[in-house]
């Protein structure tokens, strides 16, 4: 008990001087369309011209304030001699979300557009693992909501997302459980079909998923479900900063962030 008790004190001090990282991004214009003006200006849109769009307005500044500041998520791994890595990521507090504090929605994304986002912010997208961290730490977790009629058109992603807010209630901090994650995963570049999005989560109140890891879909499908985690690019390993391309890279430290037997696939192409 005295070990647990010492370790969890260890973490809050690891954690304590950088507990949230902040996003750089121009200020919001006075004319940056409001979450549900969003969805009524792309109702009728293709997947590229709401992708354009959700980019165009994202990179302008048009983003809630509380999606700015990502949150820290301790995570540990063990070397080859046994001793304990200690490190942090920085996970941003929902899934992509355009418009104002008063009125805003999450957005689902294509890969392409959401890893053109992380390349911009200085992020980028989580892995299978990162997701099941993401969860065990989140504050707020909610049961997923199915839905089966018209799962990709746009009007049904916003109708989803006024569900969420219904469950939600109003409470505040790190959310999981609503969204399946676009994720990295070698399963893509393994896949012999081309051009694949790997997806995973929507996990259940028992912290199971409902996504197992899967890349049946081609990568402009994008449906209700999806959504997009931003990852700031830069953890903490051993009180160190280190770019996630070299974690993923090192024998040993690639544990802290991939459960795969292989984790080189590190972004999308757009």
């Amino acid at each position: 008990m005295m070990k647990q008790i010492l370790y969890f004190f260890f973490l809050l001090l690891f954690c304590s001087c950088t507990s949230h990282r902040q996003l750089t991004l121009p200020t919001r214009p006075a004319t940056a369309l409001s979450g549900s003006a969003f969805y009524q200006q792309a109702a009728g849109y293709t997947w590229q011209q709401r992708d354009s769009l959700a980019v165009r307005e994202i990179l302008s500044g048009n983003m809630p304030d509380f999606f700015q500041k990502f949150v820290a998520i301790p995570i540990t791994t063990s070397r080859a001699d046994g001793t304990t890595i200690q490190a942090v990521f920085y996970a941003s507090p929902d899934y992509m979300s355009i418009g104002n504090e008063k009125d805003w929605a999450r957005i689902p994304l294509t890969p392409m557009a959401g890893q053109q986002l992380a390349d911009s912010l200085g992020c980028f997208l989580p892995t299978r693992k990162m997701v099941n961290t993401i969860y065990e730490h989140a504050t707020v977790k909610l049961e997923p909501l199915p839905l089966y009629a018209l799962r990709d058109s746009t009007p049904t992603m916003f109708h989803h997302h006024l569900m969420i807010e219904g469950q939600r209630q109003g409470r505040k901090g790190l959310i999981a459980g609503i969204k399946k994650d676009v994720v990295i995963s070698s399963k893509v570049s393994q896949d012999p079909r081309p051009n694949r999005v790997a997806i995973y989560g929507w996990h259940r109140p028992d912290g199971k998923p409902i996504q197992q890891l899967y890349t049946g879909h081609i990568n402009w499908y994008v449906d209700y479900s999806h959504g997009i985690r931003l990852i700031h690019r830069k953890l903490k390993v051993d009180g160190k900063w280190m770019d996630y391309t070299q974690v993923l890279q090192d024998p040993e430290l690639r544990q802290l962030l991939c459960d795969e037997a292989m984790c080189d696939f590190t972004k999308y192409n757009y």
